[in-house]
């Protein structure tokens, strides 16, 4: 009876995982069942899994989440057009103001089919496309160059992969909150067409105007970066 029950447990999470990872198997149901179009949203009501991978607007901030890429299978898999924008809401309640865990939450305990809808992306907006590729210009004392990135990137995990020292000194490097958004060294000067920064920015980093926390902000287009 133990065995038992634990199987179906198993089962029961593996389904609610199913609705936004990436599988191997094919889905029960891959269809949608209907959809809406208004002015600025996508509608939908899918059945799960849905096939999504979403990432979050700005790291370890309530500011929703965006569809990512899409996986070999889901019922979302026939729908690229949602790639790249924004969940506004999971059955009708807005998850645009919401932590990364606090979405993937209703999206499980959501029924099947569930409805979603997405912010539609405005066509007289200037921003860049989620993974356009863009180039971006560091400053480092008298060392200058140039790297590649894609908009949506995190601005801090950019730099450590192209070796950059964001850390400097040995007080930073062991002492450091490991992009966690406390410590504050990670803080660099970006002068680029970006949306303002954050509120929490302001009150962390009153002494720089110019400066961001480089863990808190995904790359929103090409910008020149002083460390």
């Amino acid at each position: 009876m133990l065995k038992e029950l634990r199987f179906l447990c198993f089962c029961l999470i593996a389904v609610q995982i199913l609705s936004f990872a990436p599988k191997q198997v094919p889905p029960l149901h891959c269809r949608r069942l209907f959809s809406t179009t208004q002015n600025d949203i996508i509608s939908f009501s899918l059945e799960k899994p849905l096939g999504m991978i979403l990432e979050e607007i700005a790291e370890g901030e309530p500011k929703g989440v965006y569809v990512l890429e899409l996986a070999d299978e889901g019922s979302a898999t026939s729908f690229p057009e949602i790639i790249g924008l924004q969940l506004e809401t999971v059955m009708n309640e807005d998850v645009t103001n919401l932590l990364f865990d606090d979405v993937m939450t209703k999206l499980v305990d959501a029924p099947s089919p569930v409805s979603i809808s997405f912010l539609k992306k405005d066509e007289n907006s200037d921003a860049l496309d989620i993974g356009t590729p863009i180039k971006i210009n560091v400053v480092d004392g008298d060392k200058e160059v140039t790297i590649d990135a894609k908009v949506g990137d995190n601005l801090r995990q950019v730099l450590l992969d192209n070796d950059l020292e964001v850390y400097k000194g040995l007080k930073q490097k062991l002492g450091n909150c490991g992009g966690g958004g406390q410590c504050g060294f990670c803080a660099v000067e970006v002068d680029g067409a970006w949306e303002a920064r954050s509120e929490y920015e302001d009150n962390k980093l009153k002494n720089s105007p110019k400066a961001r926390l480089s863990c808190f902000n995904n790359i929103q287009g090409p910008a020149n970066i002083k460390l």
